[in-house]
Parts: structure tokens; C-alpha cells; sequence
């Protein structure tokens, strides 16, 4: 299930989780997140490669590029099993921002993005069928797990894909990482 909680920037809770989707939405869309849900016109299996998937979501992804006009759309799979998924995860830990914005939609599994626009970080479980897209310049870093899984779209506006610079804050030093925050042992 989705989940959003909003801490202040020493990781003391700031309010209550929200469990529902909408007024998750509605958090994030005052901070100029997208958050949406997204439903499949055609049941997909686990081993659903790129073009299944992207024909499945056709749809909105055509949506999104008419809105938005991507330059490139792909998917990637990380599962528990891949040879490079710690150095995958390490990539991302530390807070950074992106001179374009970040939209992720997430077909299977889930994945933890730390949003920190201002005094407050929002911490933001997307599972399965979310999309997020986070503004350009808005602080952030993401958490996948020490056994990463998921199936998610990536769409990129510059042709370079992900490019990031990093703030050097420590921050992330002081939240729950993926496996905390989702009660993995």
C-alpha cells in the first residue's frame, strides 16, 4: 500500500502517515508532485519485458509524452538477484537534485523516494500502479532495498537520461532507510 510521512530534517515525525492515495495526492500536489494511479488495459506476468509492458500502459504513456514530450521511455527491472543490485541501490542514497524532473511509474514491486523541497522531508512508498514525478531542483533521494524488486517505466526529457547533482547534505543519515521504513527483517 502507498504511504506518505513527513518528517522534520532531523527524522522526528512531523504528522500522521497517510494511507490513502488521494490525499496523497493532494500532500505532494502542493508541493508540486505529480502522484497518480494507473491501471493496465491487459494483464501483464512477472517476466513482462519492455515492449509488453509499454504496451499495456500505452495509453498513458502517450498521455504523459504528449504533455510532456520525453525523449526517451524505457523500463527497468531490478530483482534481488542481479549482480551490480547493491551498487545499483548506492547510486541513489544520497540526497540529490536533477536539472529536469523525475518520473517514475512503478508496474511491480516498490520503491522509497525521500522528497526534501524545504523544512520537512516527505517520505513516499510508491507501490505498484503509482507514478511519480518529481519537479526539477526539488531535493531528493531513493531507497530500493538491500533486495531490490521491482519493474518500474523511466521517462526522460533530456536525452542524457539520469544526471544528478549531488547536495553533499548527510541528511539521508538521518531517516529510515527502505528495509526499516517497510519492516523487512
Amino acid at each position: 500500500m502507498s504511504r506518505l510521512e513527513i518528517f522534520d530534517q532531523q527524522g522526528k515525525a512531523a504528522a500522521d502517515p497517510l494511507l490513502d492515495h488521494a490525499a496523497i495526492a493532494t500532500e505532494l500536489a502542493a508541493l508540486g508532485v505529480r502522484f497518480e494511479r494507473w491501471q493496465a488495459d491487459r494483464p501483464l506476468t512477472p517476466a513482462a519485458d519492455q515492449t509488453e509492458v509499454l504496451a499495456a500502459y500505452a495509453r498513458q504513456v502517450e498521455a504523459l509524452n504528449g504533455e510532456y514530450g520525453f525523449q526517451s521511455v524505457d523500463v527497468m527491472s531490478l530483482r534481488p538477484d542481479h549482480p551490480q543490485a547493491a551498487e545499483l541501490r548506492g547510486k541513489f542514497l544520497d540526497e540529490h537534485i536533477h536539472g529536469d524532473f523525475e518520473v517514475r511509474f512503478f508496474v511491480d514491486g516498490s520503491g522509497l523516494f525521500y522528497l526534501h523541497p524545504g523544512e520537512q522531508v516527505y517520505l513516499v512508498l510508491c507501490e505498484a500502479g503509482d507514478l511519480i514525478s518529481v519537479p526539477a531542483k526539488v531535493p531528493h533521494w531513493f531507497d530500493m532495498g538491500s533486495h531490490p524488486n521491482f519493474k518500474c517505466i523511466r521517462f526522460f526529457t533530456i536525452p542524457d537520461g539520469w544526471l544528478a547533482d549531488f547536495t553533499g547534505s548527510g541528511i539521508s543519515a538521518h531517516f529510515p532507510d527502505f528495509d526499516r521504513f517497510v519492516g523487512v527483517a
